[in-house]
């Protein structure tokens, strides 16, 4: 068995104990059966991270993983620490977002740029929000706190929103790489996920003026069903983005939610944002069966690497959901209790004997283990605790603690790569870079491939 080198050491004897008690067991009226349950998946979703061990570079998962899905993972450890109090990791968390924010604290390390979207970038500033949020320790004394790197990584975007198709943010943010002219959902929604969060978080219209943008720029493009509310993946702006990509998935779904309750909460209640809530709860019904959460892909087999950790952000923004509006409480509740008792029946496999799978409708372990499995067992199981955790920290309440200067210096996309500005001859193209173009910078590149 790898034994994962962060702070805190399990024995040969609890070793010896899980694998002869193979399986997690949970009781969900015993908050100390939840948080040993979390624990478990946590630790088998850890053995997978290698960025603490001497040598190796914090921040990073070991292939086949994306760089955007390490700062995933971070997120759901923070909350890990917020619903259960176990502080293990929040030394790895602390070191990898850290090391991963780069010299402009903006989260786009100049290594990562052939496949650095902007749903990549938005996922470790979503990171750094919800650490400022629920009051994750912060940083060292010298280095920005997190609501500055969440502001950084807003305050990168803005500029960013584009006129084709009448608006909304790409799905890339350098034109070489593939996907530049595609406008994705779940870009836009991690803008308007983070937009309406910071306008909970500093009571500043601004934020929520961008929130609004995006939500109609998405409504108006017809990216968001009017008839159902289901949010479908996106659209390439090469036609007027008239021609959509119709898949659905939980996190599309999830991260509009999410920001819709940050923009009921920070609205009183207010509609149209009640109906929106109401509304993205009734398409999200779609995402399970009798009960149980599943992902779209989960019946024929086809989940990618990245689509197997995509029901960890939609219990992580429906759990923040129920706290934002109450009454949608007690049917999340329901679908957390019905689907965490499915998910760790999945949990029987690997050296612990723990290792969770992909298929919780299937009640047994399908074979499909990883970082994104582990990481939306830990989730649903963790996010059974949302009652015992304290309400979100804000500056409107008078109880935000961390430290909110922007941490960047503003430098644009263009200047921070090429040091000049992209002109047509060095576009050459969406999805190929010139040898000249950022020799010094980043090496040679060709064909650049995307991340999904």
């Amino acid at each position: 068995m790898r034994i994962p080198s962060f702070s805190y050491s399990v024995t040969i004897c609890t070793l010896a104990g899980r694998l002869a008690n193979a399986a997690i067991t949970l009781d969900l009226q015993d908050d100390n059966s939840i948080k040993r349950a979390a624990s478990t998946a946590a630790y088998d979703m850890m053995v997978y991270y290698t960025g603490n061990r001497t040598g190796d570079t914090p921040g990073n998962l070991p292939d086949p993983y994306y760089w955007w899905e390490c700062g995933a993972m971070f997120g759901s450890l923070i909350n890990y620490w917020y619903y259960t109090g176990d502080t293990s990791y929040n030394e790895a968390v602390t070191q990898g977002l850290l090391h991963q924010a780069g010299e402009e604290f903006d989260f786009m390390p100049v290594n990562q740029s052939k496949t650095l979207g902007n749903d990549d970038q938005a996922f470790w500033g979503m990171a750094a929000m919800t650490a400022a949020e629920t009051g994750f320790p912060d940083p060292p004394s010298g280095q920005p706190g997190w609501l500055a790197l969440a502001k950084t990584v807003f305050n990168t975007q803005t500029p960013r929103w584009d006129p084709s198709c009448g608006g909304g943010l790409r799905w890339q943010i350098f034109p070489f790489n593939n996907g530049y002219n595609y406008k994705n959902s779940i870009s836009n929604g991690c803008y308007f996920n983070l937009a309406a969060r910071l306008a909970l978080y500093s009571g500043n219209q601004s934020y929520a003026d961008e929130a609004i943008r995006t939500w109609d720029w998405m409504w108006n493009v017809n990216l968001i069903k009017h008839d159902s509310y289901h949010i479908v993946d996106g659209a390439h702006n090469t036609d007027n983005c008239t021609q959509m990509d119709t898949n659905t998935w939980t996190y599309n779904s999830g991260v509009f939610l999410l920001g819709a309750a940050a923009m009921y909460n920070f609205t009183n209640g207010a509609e149209p944002w009640k109906t929106r809530v109401d509304r993205l709860i009734e398409a999200g019904q779609k995402f399970f069966m009798e009960g149980v959460m599943y992902e779209p892909c989960e019946p024929t087999k086809k989940c990618n690497i990245d689509q197997r950790s995509f029901k960890a952000y939609y219990v992580r923004w429906l759990a923040a959901t129920a706290k934002l509006v109450p009454y949608t409480h007690d049917n999340i509740m329901m679908e957390f209790q019905t689907s965490a008792m499915a998910a760790v029946k999945t949990c029987t496999a690997g050296k612990t004997g723990t290792a969770c799978g992909l298929k919780w409708t299937d009640r047994v372990n399908d074979g499909s283990l990883g970082v994104g499995e582990q990481m939306a067992v830990m989730e649903v199981i963790q996010s059974n605790l949302v009652d015992k955790a304290p309400r979100w920290r804000s500056e409107v309440l008078g109880t935000g603690i961390s430290k909110g200067d922007i941490a960047g210096t503003g430098s644009t996309d263009t200047q921070k790569l090429l040091g000049k500005p992209i002109t047509t001859g060095d576009k050459v193209g969406a999805g190929f870079l010139t040898l000249g173009m950022l020799v010094g910078i980043i090496g040679s590149v060709a064909i650049m491939l995307s991340p999904d």
